[in-house]
């Protein structure tokens, strides 16, 4: 097993020209809000319902200009964001939204220089935003069994100039990971609880745990499974985003809305022998207290039945508690 290795890749320069350059990702934006992501390469043409229009007029303009397809349909000329990225992959599997994929950034505790394992890896659309987090001097371990599924993601890493950030398996996790003392890992597999003892032995002391499910019953699985592995400071939570319509005289919510896609569940590792329970949420905790008051409740009850049948002491009935 290694321990990541924190020196930055080499020959990787983080500089944005300010005109576009041959081999760079733009997007153009249709007056409809349409919006094409692709690759400029001299001596291509790019087509579209409202016209086309050569690369190599789009080659050297500043990013924002206004341009024209050869039969006068305006679009805007722009530098893909993240989104853009992340929503226009090539896909062989579903995709993390930007929605819930910035947010797991976050519970990950990401910024350049962390070091980060990802399981599964799938179309690659999370993996750009966790290498676009750590770059340049961090490094995304990214596991996936399915050959299409990695190959897919190569070569959407290769398309964003992320790959040098990212170092792709194709194998499974069931006997572990490669790497320790790593600052955070993420699962997106459909039985998360069962590699937790993997996720402990990977991340460093307090590092970062979080996994995306869809299912509420498996969020109870993981769940339980988090507590008897020793995390602690453990969350979960569901993203819901409504845009609104951009119109200052009439502002309201758009009409369509991306809804559930996932539950969040986020924890940290932690080592305290004596009582680990002492890190239980409060709300776990009076539910923990309220069971063993019930508990007491349904032995003294039967400890009063067996008496009363024996001819002994008549008690009124207990109270339930609240």
């Amino acid at each position: 097993m290694e321990n990541v290795n924190r020196s930055s890749p080499e020959n990787w320069v983080s500089s944005r020209s300010p005109v576009t350059e041959a081999g760079q990702l733009v997007v153009l934006v249709t007056s409809g809000g349409k919006r094409f992501l692709f690759q400029l390469q001299p001596g291509q043409y790019f087509h579209t319902h409202l016209g086309s229009l050569p690369h190599n007029d789009l080659i050297g303009l500043p990013m924002g200009t206004t341009v024209h397809s050869q039969i006068g349909h305006a679009m805007l000329l722009l530098e893909p964001s993240l989104a853009d990225l992340m929503t226009r992959v090539r896909r062989t599997t579903q995709i993390i939204y930007p929605k819930d994929a910035n947010y797991i950034v976050h519970k990950l505790n990401l910024r350049s220089g962390s070091h980060v394992i990802e399981a599964g890896t799938g179309s690659g659309a999370l993996t750009l935003a966790l290498a676009w987090s750590v770059a340049p001097a961090g490094m995304v371990y990214t596991y996936e069994v399915r050959a299409e599924n990695f190959n897919t993601a190569a070569e959407n890493l290769r398309r964003a100039g992320l790959q040098p950030f990212v170092k792709q398996y194709q194998e499974s996790i069931r006997d572990g990971f490669h790497q320790r003392g790593v600052d955070a890992v993420f699962l997106d597999v459909r039985m998360p609880w069962h590699y937790l003892e993997h996720v402990r032995t990977a991340l460093r002391p307090g590092g970062f745990f979080t996994s995306l499910v869809p299912t509420t019953n498996q969020v109870t699985e993981l769940l339980i499974g988090l507590e008897a592995s020793g995390f602690a400071d453990i969350e979960v939570e569901e993203l819901l985003v409504r845009r609104y319509k951009p119109v200052p005289d009439r502002l309201r919510p758009d009409d369509e809305m991306v809804g559930h896609t996932g539950f969040i569940i986020s924890a940290r590792p932690i080592v305290d022998p004596s009582d680990p329970k002492r890190w239980l949420s409060q709300e776990r905790k009076r539910y923990e207290a309220r069971k063993e008051v019930e508990a007491i409740i349904a032995e003294e009850e039967e400890r009063r039945a067996a008496e009363r049948d024996a001819g002994g002491k008549k008690y009124p009935r207990m109270p339930l508690p609240g």
